[in-house]
Formats: C-alpha cells, structure tokens, sequence
C-alpha cells in the first residue's frame, strides 16, 4: 500500500470538507444555480424546466468551474433542465440500449459476454440532463441493499464471467462500508479477474476519494479499472488531478467515457482539449459515445456524419494513444458499433 499523501484521500475535516457533506449540500433548485453564475431565468436557452421528474442536483464544487455571466456554459448546459427536454423527438425512447432485455437478475444485467453490471444504487451526485438511464425503473429492478445473493449467484454459475462492473447510479455514491461488503462478497467467486468501476463522482465530487476508498481500492485483489465520465476540459482541476495520481500510484488503470453532446463538446478543439486535459490528469481517452436516444435527450445530439468529421480532425492533431474510440451502443447487439470514417475513393 503506497503512502497517501496527497490532500485527496486523507481524512477530511473540518465537516463541511466531508464528501457526504458535500453531497448532500449539492444544489437542487435552479435559481439557487442562476444566482451563484450571476444569471437569470431569461438568458437560458429553451427556458428553465422548473418541473421535471429528474430534477436538478449538482455539487457546489463543480457549478465553482462554471463561468459566471455565461448561460451558453458547458458545465451548465449538461446539468441545467430546460423547455427543450419536453420536445417530443421521433426515435427517442425511455430504455434506448434495452437495459430491460438484459436484466438476467435483480440489480444485475448481462449485456455482454464475459461480463456483468451491477446496479449498486440509483443515486448520482450529479443529475446529467443526457443520461441513458434518467428514466430506469431502479425500484423495480434492485435487491434489498444487503442481498445481493442471486446476482452473487449468477456470477459464480457462469465460469465465462471474468469481468464484473460497478454501476448504478454511480456506485461511489456508496459508503465506503458498502463497497466493501460488495467486494468482499465477489472475492469468493474465483474465476473473476477484473473489476471495473464506472463513476462521475472522481470529477465531479474528488473529495469523494477519502482515505477508506483508496484503501479499499489499492487493497482488490483484482486488476481494478476507474472509468470517470468527463465531457468537457473545464471539468479536470487541481483536486480531480490529485486524486488520479493517487488512484494511479495505487495501481489502478484510470479510463475516461465521454459523451458527444451538441453544445458541450462537438468541435474538434474542445474534443483535443478534453483527451489533452484527461492525459495530463493520468487518464486515457476510452470511448466518446454518440448520444444514446434516451426520451428527453434529443436537444443534444450531434449527428454521426458530424462525429466523424470531428474525428478525423481530432485523429489528424492528436497521437493515436490520445483519440478515443467513437462507438455507439445499439440495442441487442453484442458490443458497442466503433464508427470508423468511410475509406477514401482516390
């Protein structure tokens, strides 16, 4: 276990340093939000969604990079709820990747071969307006929070399972306590050899990564994978940094999913900024999803014909270790479809 010396990943004081403080100080109402960015209702773009049943919450950490006087912000814009979810878009739908079909146990979908997801928990520390599962029936589809026995179960029937994914929700939403109990559980399954850990909580809350969590986390006994979820620069600071090195000198791989989004991202410098500032954090550029076609997400997709444009560019200034992967996810297939550019005709 190396020496975790870092501000990250030591123990926090005072209280209002605690990452479940922090969490639980997250705003929720939009004006509160306007106020803190010097902005009014009137300069949104679409308008405000005052009534949504995915309502805003976002960690006063991460609203402190947004730029104030700016309604047109790309941190603001992947949080704030507005008019333009309520537009009815052909081809949008509540489950767009089918989680339903692969849901094989409650709390457990087998999607792909070789692995599994959990779904730890429904709770995100940050609401993103494009999410693909801001719709998922979690109360239908969850066991009780300590019975996790017929996902254990499942997993130690199939021999050919060597991956198992924490998802949610973000499954760092979990205490410490929990983690633990779930990892404990999955140590007396040997054929796994991979644990991976998808979260936005690493960029969007780092005190999250107290000190018990990097000694959960240094301590698997599998290789362990970090997934963090960035779509913008502005979202890598100093803390997000610390805790990479951290995680990193801990031996785990760090990884980075990123979604397209019309607004955010989809020009090519901030796509070379984003994989720029994700390296420098110690993370390596993984996936840039297209949009998944999730009911209420259609303001903010970015047509394919656009990503590959944006690609080629992106591939033309960047070393290929620093390009992600374009991919989409379609249901029933069985892994994700990397769009790749069409050959040129010489």
């Amino acid at each position: 276990m190396i020496p975790l010396s870092t501000t990250i990943c030591q123990d926090q004081t005072p209280k209002s340093k605690h990452w479940q403080y922090e969490l639980a100080d997250a705003i929720r109402q939009p004006d509160e939000l306007l106020t803190q960015l010097d902005l009014t209702p009137d300069q949104i773009p679409g308008g405000i969604a005052y009534e949504n049943e995915f309502p805003l919450r976002v960690p006063r950490g991460y609203v402190a990079r947004m730029e104030k006087g700016n309604p047109r912000d790309p941190l603001l814009l992947q949080v704030l709820a507005t008019q333009l979810e309520m537009i009815h878009q052909p081809g949008f739908q509540e489950d767009a990747v089918d989680d339903a079909a692969a849901l094989a146990v409650p709390g457990l979908l087998h999607k792909y071969q070789g692995r599994v997801l959990l779904i730890t928990t429904a709770a995100c520390p940050v609401h993103c307006r494009y999410c693909f599962r801001r719709h998922y029936p979690y109360s239908d589809n969850r066991p009780d929070q300590n019975d996790w026995s017929k996902a254990l179960d499942y997993i130690a029937a199939d021999s050919n399972i060597h991956e198992v994914i924490l998802s949610g929700g973000d499954p760092l939403s979990l205490t410490n306590q929990r983690l633990q109990l779930i990892s404990d559980k999955l140590r007396q399954i040997n054929h796994i050899r991979r644990l991976r850990i998808h979260s936005r909580m690493p960029i969007v809350l780092p005190e999250r990564l107290d000190r018990h969590f990097c000694d959960w986390a240094g301590n698997l006994p599998w290789q362990t994978i970090l997934v963090t979820h960035s779509n913008h620069a502005h979202e890598i600071n100093n803390q997000v940094k610390d805790a990479m090195a951290t995680l990193k000198s801990a031996g785990l791989t760090l990884l980075n999913q990123s979604v397209l989004l019309k607004g955010v991202n989809d020009r090519a410098q901030d796509l070379i900024n984003l994989s720029e500032a994700l390296f420098g954090a110690g993370i390596l550029p993984y996936y840039l999803h297209l949009l998944d076609r999730v009911t209420g997400t259609g303001h903010f997709e970015v047509e394919e014909t656009k990503a590959v444009r944006l690609m080629h560019e992106v591939q033309a200034r960047l070393p290929g270790f620093l390009v992600p992967k374009l991919v989409r996810e379609t249901a029933g297939e069985p892994y994700k479809i990397q769009i790749k550019p069409a050959p040129s005709v010489t």
